[in-house]
């Protein structure tokens, strides 16, 4: 009765706060209600025994990638209400659109089938005694912990490489060498200069010429 009852309650509040993620006229209240939805949907994966899951979405969903939106969103210049003057005109081939999405799912929903050869694919079934995290855990370090090191390496690779196109050297930009700031002496950088009495200092003098 208490599983439920949250249950609906986090379907319900998950359900509003996507469609007033659409419905939303500011961007921050639709960047802040997609946040709302993000935690209810990680309780509905607790209650279904998914607390990974749960936990990925709040860490990385909700930490990063909608705080991400936010300070994006909060930070750019951009007259919304403007961009949504024409939006009307584009609402018939949005339904029509939207239309044929729906009825693709129900086709697919509505024909979906398991193969028989699906369950006996499951060679090592996982055992109920541990908890999911710690059975994702076994299974990324143990069975699959050759394609987890790859993706790793290829993720590494696509990070230097973003990095590399992206770096860019302009040739009128003072940078800091810390090798010469090591390298230099008392003699590089004080120069003693003798200057006549009354004559002060000029440009001569600087030179090193009296």
């Amino acid at each position: 009765m208490i599983a439920a009852f949250f249950f609906y309650l986090f379907a319900g509040i998950l359900v509003a706060s996507a469609f007033m993620v659409v419905a939303g006229r500011n961007p921050v209240h639709s960047v802040l209600y997609l946040i709302l939805a993000f935690v209810n949907a990680s309780g509905l994966f607790v209650l279904m025994g998914a607390e990974f899951l749960a936990m990925i979405l709040i860490v990385v969903y909700v930490g990063a990638v909608a705080v991400l939106f936010l300070f994006v969103v909060m930070m750019l210049d951009v007259d919304f209400a403007e961009l949504k003057q024409g939006a009307l005109q584009y609402l018939p081939v949005g339904l029509l659109i939207g239309g044929i999405f729906l009825a693709e799912l129900l086709l697919v929903v509505g024909a979906w089938v398991i193969g028989p050869g699906v369950p006996a694919a499951i060679t090592a079934p996982i055992s109920t005694t541990v908890t999911n995290t710690e059975a994702l855990g076994l299974l990324l370090y143990t069975r699959y912990v050759y394609f987890f090191q790859i993706s790793g390496l290829i993720l590494l690779v696509a990070m230097i490489g973003a990095i590399v196109l992206t770096l860019r050297h302009k040739a009128r930009v003072r940078r800091q060498d810390i090798g010469a700031q090591v390298a230099r002496t008392p003699a590089d950088s004080i120069e003693v200069v003798k200057v006549r009495t009354g004559q002060g200092l000029g440009s001569n003098s600087v030179g090193g010429n009296p």
